[in-house]
């Protein structure tokens, strides 16, 4: 066998042997990877109704005690109904609920929508009057550092904070991101359904405000049962 020949089957070798080793680690780590995807999303829905504290730190077996003694995931029907997984069609949407007691104290939604560069996901937490937002909490985006990439930082989520969703007369009107500051930039009546906008960012507010437009208005019979104490 001539020296190029030899030198053939040592890269194909080489690259079978790669291969392999390849595809044994990722199917071997991909228990670990959906443990450490289902323990984020249960740390974020934590923390957007604040059973977890910013600056502290939480061990993975924390957050699953706290997930466990306080939220419970359901379903709801299209009539804004809690139903069990046994009972759920293709219609029926997700929905997490922070329990107290027995008592629902808020439930939570999971947000997915276009941001400039990609989606922003995370979950946006409404209290048991259906009217009104307790929190907010991003796990994945695109947005520019500095920028649109604040969305993810405290002093945005925390903007959230009881801001209504819907006017006085108890019509829908969703929450949206302001283009600046919410006192100089939207007219006072106004001002409950708007949260600061970050310099600089105006299109992931955009993005942003439609998406969370669009998925409350698909939530909407869920939070007109709440503010009717039907479920």
């Amino acid at each position: 066998m001539s020296d190029n020949a030899k030198s053939y089957v040592f890269i194909i070798v080489l690259c079978l042997v790669c291969s392999i080793l390849l595809t044994a680690a990722s199917s071997g780590l991909r228990g670990f990877q959906q443990e450490n995807i289902s323990l984020d999303k249960h740390k974020n829905i934590l923390r957007s109704v604040g059973l977890i504290q910013e600056d502290a730190e939480y061990s993975s077996r924390d957050i699953e005690k706290l997930y466990a003694a306080n939220i419970r995931s359901v379903w709801t029907d299209s009539d804004g109904k809690i139903i069990q997984e046994d009972e759920r069609v293709a219609e029926s949407l997700p929905v997490y609920l922070h329990m107290k007691a027995d008592e629902i104290q808020s439930y939570i939604l999971p947000i997915e929508t276009r941001g400039l560069w990609g989606k922003i996901c995370g979950y946006l937490a409404v209290k048991n009057d259906g009217s009104t937002i307790s929190g907010f909490s991003v796990y994945k985006h695109s947005e520019t550092p500095g920028l649109g990439g604040e969305i993810e930082k405290e002093w945005f989520r925390k903007n959230f904070e009881g801001k209504k969703m819907v006017d006085q007369s108890g019509g829908f009107v969703s929450v949206s991101v302001a283009k600046g500051a919410v006192k100089e930039m939207v007219p006072e009546e106004k001002q409950p359904h708007f949260v600061d906008g970050i310099s600089g960012a105006t299109l992931t507010g955009k993005y942003l405000s439609a998406g969370l437009k669009e998925i409350l208005t698909e939530y909407e019979p869920v939070a007109v049962r709440f503010r009717k104490n039907r479920n």
